[in-house]
């Protein structure tokens, strides 16, 4: 399979989302194909990447569920290192640029600011 993305020399410049990134963001977008679905960044291939997908039958436990080992080992949680921070940041927004279509922007670094009440607070 070939990716295409946006690849950086650094990692104040953000880096690009695969293909199959796209396209299940396309699929959960128009399609309703996935319940959700979680990316991460592969430094190795320097590219966004899916992580996982739910199915339309999961539930937000299992969105939830499928988080808190993500949350301490792939976010960008207190203790990370600063260069991972970074990388994390600037390719949010190159993220945001290259999947049109968000609502709303939510950050989490801990599994309590992932609770469904919380995320309906923030997103209004």
């Amino acid at each position: 399979m070939t990716s295409i993305f946006l690849e950086q020399s650094n990692a104040s410049s953000g880096m690009g989302v695969a293909d199959h990134g796209k396209n299940a963001f396309l699929q959960l977008k128009r399609k309703k194909v996935h319940r959700y679905v979680i990316f991460k960044i592969d430094e190795k291939k320097k590219e966004v990447v899916v992580e996982k997908t739910g199915t339309p039958a999961e539930s937000f436990d299992d969105f939830t569920a499928s988080l808190p080992k993500m949350i301490a080992d792939t976010r960008s949680p207190a203790t990370s290192r600063v260069r991972a921070k970074m990388l994390y940041a600037t390719s949010k927004d190159a993220f945001k640029r290259e999947l049109d279509g968000f609502h709303y922007e939510i950050q989490a670094t801990d599994p309590t600011e992932v609770d469904l009440e919380v995320l309906k607070d923030r997103a209004h």
